[in-house]
């Protein structure tokens, strides 16, 4: 299973974001963020970091675990 995917989406979610809003705040394109939470791409390290960094996670959490 791709949590990435999944946690992104409830991140987002949570913080009450759209995709283009959280893309900016990411600094990538809202396809980008749609892609990532559709399993399209994977999305790179720095963008992995950037992920966890907004939203105060750790990049274990970010990645290893399924968020409620």
């Amino acid at each position: 299973m791709n949590y990435f995917a999944y946690n992104l989406k409830v991140l987002r979610k949570e913080k009450g974001l759209n995709q283009p809003q959280l893309a900016k705040e990411l600094n990538v394109s809202k396809g980008m963020i749609s892609f990532w939470e559709n399993e399209v791409c994977e999305p790179t390290a720095s963008n992995i970091i950037a992920v966890a960094k907004f939203f105060n996670i750790t990049i274990d959490e970010l990645l290893l675990t399924q968020l409620m």
